[in-house]
């Protein structure tokens, strides 16, 4: 879908980068020259503008060779950065996509600053052009016409070709993973069960060679999966303990555990929701999404890094056999659990996530998941809850949060905490010891079963989710987190090889 080129012989559909500039220079004055100075005539009577993210068409004479040209500010120089170019794309390509153009050619070297080179420019081109033109996939009755979606993007650039198809490509890996995150969360829980989402993992793992495994109800039952199994007491749908491990180098070591919520439906249990709030309860498998995102992009990227990727699913119905509050549950580390809100199910499953993840040889833990409405009052919605025990650890999630440009702010966890999570008088711990901090109660809840391994909790139930749209992408589910998952692996391996040199 995108192809680096030194030169294209034919286009309909060209697009320009300009900075903010007091003269045009290099290939946007390449362009104003072959438009007979008109561009510099648009600029100074304002109908094309070099401010950030403003979009223009301008439909050139035939003697230019194209029928179209999209110009796209990219305001001043100096503050140019790889995510003001992310969202330069994203606003020209949402343009394109509405306007239906099934090809477009890009002048990547006019979208390249000092700080954003060929390379970074490329990634920026292919992940923002996937997200902004990404569609939600509905169930409605369509006309038999084809959808014209984006088919082919040209990057014309006098840079090294492959060193910017190679930005091309992780960019389109990124692009793409967060989008099949998106779709996951999207769809209706009579449509994703925990069978689903496992057959959906079973075909990424055949697709990238990834080691998978499937634990059923009556596996679960004999190692004594008490978290996950509680859960589904009450459930007509099996649960799956979903396995994926991609191996990247000779031993299975240093291996980074990324453990996913997967409730493809939650109604709270006997805690039952209300009736506004139970609605959406489809995209609490958000966590799991995010680490089969990341996996996707991990299978195309190939990076010297062991993954594995665990994904406790289940719905969380109510019926006669369902859990109850003050039940006793045992997990599988041996804790025993005191369930005093069952709509407080998801660190339960994500409790024996953990500890599988840590059997199967993690040497360091992400969990991701909707997990607290706590999080949302704290936070809102633009900002992902993290949670750890171990700062130098949670410093390489921080730092690749930021480099996706991906939100995270840090919660505390106290030894008062602690010792609240621990007050159950019949029980080890206590799933819902509180509403106040109730987002940390979670986090710290999720930590003693981390105990010391390596380990930062995310918390993604203000961003899974948006309610508009953006120049990203329509409303709806966000993939969040995916991409930072993805770039911690990879950075991961950086950073422990550069310590050992």
């Amino acid at each position: 879908m995108f192809y680096a080129v030194q030169q294209l012989e034919h286009t309909d559909t060209l697009v320009v980068g300009l900075f903010q500039k007091s003269r045009l220079t290099g290939k946007a004055l390449d362009i104003d020259e072959l438009l007979e100075g008109h561009l510099t005539q648009l600029l100074k009577d304002g109908d094309v503008s070099s401010k950030p993210n403003q979009v223009s068409k301008v439909f050139p004479p035939s003697s230019a060779g194209m029928k179209r040209i999209y110009f796209v500010g990219l305001g001043r120089e100096a503050n140019y950065s790889f995510e003001q170019a992310k969202e330069c794309f994203a606003h020209v390509f949402q343009a394109i996509h509405k306007d239906r153009k099934q090809e477009a050619a890009v002048l990547l070297d006019t979208f390249m600053s000092e700080d954003v080179p060929a390379a970074d420019a490329a990634h920026a081109l292919a992940e923002s052009c996937l997200l902004a033109s990404y569609e939600v996939q509905d169930y409605k009755h369509k006309s038999n016409e084809p959808d014209k979606q984006i088919e082919a993007v040209y990057a014309v650039t006098d840079e090294d070709t492959q060193e910017v198809q190679a930005g091309l490509h992780v960019g389109q890996a990124y692009g793409q993973g967060t989008n099949s995150a998106r779709t996951l969360v999207n769809m209706p829980g009579n449509m994703l069960t925990a069978t689903d989402l496992a057959s959906y993992a079973e075909e990424l793992a055949a697709k990238y060679d990834f080691e998978c495994e499937i634990l059923e109800k009556s596996e679960m039952e004999e190692l004594g999966m008490g978290g996950i199994l509680a859960v589904n007491q009450g459930s007509a749908e099996p649960p799956k303990m979903i396995v994926l491990r991609y191996q990247g180098k000779k031993d299975w070591e240093d291996v980074v555990g990324l453990v996913g919520k997967g409730i493809t439906f939650d109604t709270g249990g006997y805690s039952i929701k209300t009736k506004s709030g139970i609605v959406g309860m489809k995209s609490d498998m958000g966590g799991a999404a995010a680490v089969l995102g990341a996996m996707e992009m991990i299978g195309e990227l190939r990076p010297e890094q062991n993954v594995l990727a665990v994904i406790p699913s289940t719905d969380n119905m109510i019926s006669g056999g369902a859990m109850k509050p003050d039940d006793v549950i045992v997990s599988l580390s041996g804790k025993t659990i005191e369930i005093l809100n069952t709509d407080a199910e998801g660190r339960l499953v994500l409790a024996d996530g953990i500890t599988y993840a840590k059997q199967h040889g993690a040497s360091v833990l992400v969990d991701v998941a909707t997990l607290t409405g706590g999080v949302v009052v704290a936070l809102g919605k633009e900002t992902t809850g993290a949670m750890t025990n171990d700062q130098r650890f949670y410093q390489q999630v921080a730092d690749a949060a930021k480099e996706c440009g991906e939100a995270i702010w840090q919660l505390p966890i106290t030894e008062k905490d602690k010792k609240r999570v621990k007050s159950s008088q019949m029980a080890d711990l206590s799933n819902s010891p509180g509403r106040e901090g109730h987002a940390i109660m979670a986090g710290t809840f999720l930590g003693e079963f981390a105990e010391s391994t390596p380990w930062v909790h995310l918390d993604i139930a203000g961003t899974a989710t948006s309610n508009k749209a953006t120049c990203f992408g329509p409303s709806g589910a966000t993939g969040v987190m995916a991409r930072t998952l993805a770039t911690l692996a990879e950075r991961f391996a950086l950073e422990k090889d550069q310590s050992e040199s």
